[in-house]
């Protein structure tokens, strides 16, 4: 598949047989480059290296509308290297092997190296994947994988050690309306010729909308002036007509990928630091992008234990309850249920004990030898049992005042073994009072 027919293939041409306003408005040098200063500003590694036709493999992750691709073919426009380009969504193995094998006849036959281009890299599965990593290995080829995804996830760790990641950020609001005004201006690729007006506020709700997606806006601002009402034989779009054209906005989320995790984190770790309202900024962020409700109550029943624990022992109960409302009726309703059990926790007591408990016993239950439960601890139903001693030594708690005594219940190897310690926050105060309390009345009362 070669250069022309991946970037044509990925956009098609509009009614009218032009390529859509996003298609023609691409860089065609890095002075039309907007956005990725830090990685593409003069002087910059990666801008060195492209420009001086000296690259290397390279992953290039980043979100979608962020230049990925435009950065490609300025890769392709600049190199002397053979240029090969497709599409993971197009291509399957047979085209790998293709592409392999058109590589490795270049470098043996011309001592040509082969740039090979290929975007949406997380499309191909592990197999798929390993079959670039002998010729990368080779040097037979260098390989430029652009992906929306994480790629310590979703590319090969073989061909991830090989390659140089270099993570594309965003644009900024700033960035699209340089990119809107150039369209705007521009007359042989862009708006310029045509007989329509935009208003600065139409296109700053513009770069707001498209939450960092050149591709986005520049499909937005086609489509606005397309359909914009005509005054005195011009078309004229303000930010009301722009209000009225736009659908809801759909927030970037992808319920398997990187941001779905992101999201997830910026939710547990707000609830965590005490702050009910980036809390709830989040889960609405969540939410509104599509989130199952039932998987964000799960979270808050884990977080319920592993943050709060018993600072607030009713944190438990108040998220389980929140599950039942989900469950019970269903979203949008919902929403209340999940907010007030966020905001709960927010302003809920903090405490990880209950946490740090079960890390510390499952450590040692993983590396000390696993000594049998000791005799006075095991229930003796049967006579047989009973005759090989079990139970024998045990004390009914019950029969002791303060429901303590000075048994042992840890096998001997962990005798005096703390794991749960409970801090000075919230109910754990009291309860810290209790076990320290216990602790001395088991001490006096041990043989």
């Amino acid at each position: 598949m070669s250069t022309d027919d991946l970037f044509a293939g990925e956009h098609p041409t509009s009614q009218a047989g032009r390529a859509p306003l996003a298609e023609r408005m691409r860089p065609r040098s890095f002075a039309e480059y907007v956005g990725q200063e830090g990685l593409l500003g003069p002087g910059r590694p990666l801008r060195e290296a492209i420009e001086r036709d000296l690259l290397q493999s390279v992953i290039l992750w980043g979100p979608p509308g962020t230049g990925k691709t435009s950065l490609a073919r300025l890769v392709a426009e600049s190199t002397q290297a053979h240029f090969i380009a497709f599409s993971a969504v197009l291509a399957g193995i047979k085209e790998i092997k293709e592409v392999m094998a058109e590589a490795e006849r270049a470098r043996h036959a011309r001592g040509r190296r082969t740039i090979l281009f290929v975007d949406e890299i997380h499309r191909f599965n592990k197999a798929q994947q390993d079959a670039f990593l002998p010729r990368v290995e080779g040097g037979d080829i260098v390989l430029i994988g652009a992906t929306t995804e994480n790629p310590s996830f979703e590319v090969n760790a073989p061909l991830l050690s090989r390659s140089q990641v270099f993570v594309l950020q965003a644009l900024t609001e700033n960035d699209l309306l340089t990119v809107l005004a150039r369209a705007m201006s521009d007359v042989g690729r862009g708006l310029g010729a045509d007989p329509v007006d935009v208003e600065p506020t139409a296109l700053a709700a513009i770069a707001r909308y498209a939450n960092g997606d050149a591709r986005v806006a520049l499909n937005l601002l086609e489509f606005a002036a397309g359909a914009a009402p005509v005054v005195d034989g011009r078309g004229r779009v303000d930010e009301a007509f722009l209000q009225s054209s736009v659908a809801r906005r759909a927030l970037i989320y992808d319920k398997a990928g990187d941001e779905h995790y992101n999201l997830v984190s910026a939710l547990h770790k707000s609830m965590r630091n005490s702050d009910p309202d980036a809390a709830v900024y989040w889960l609405a962020r969540m939410q509104e992008a599509g989130e199952d409700p039932m998987y964000i109550a799960r979270r808050l029943v884990r977080f319920a234990s592993e943050d709060v624990g018993n600072a607030d022992p009713q944190a438990l109960a108040v998220t389980v309850a929140t599950k039942e409302a989900v469950h019970f009726i269903g979203m949008p309703e919902a929403n209340t249920a999940l907010t007030q059990a966020v905001t709960y926790l927010s302003t809920a007591p903090k405490s990880n004990a209950v946490y740090r408990a079960y890390q510390k016993a499952a450590a040692d239950a993983h590396a000390d030898r696993a000594e049998p439960v000791p005799l006075h601890l095991r229930n003796a139903p049967t006579r047989l049992m009973k005759s090989l001693e079990y139970g024998k030594g045990y004390q009914y708690a019950h029969d002791e005042a303060d429901a303590v005594t000075g048994m042992d219940c840890l096998p001997a190897n962990l005798s005096g073994r703390k794991y749960y310690e409970p801090t000075d926050r919230g109910f754990e105060k009291e309860l810290k009072r209790r076990l320290d309390g216990w602790t001395e009345l088991k001490r006096k009362r041990r043989p």
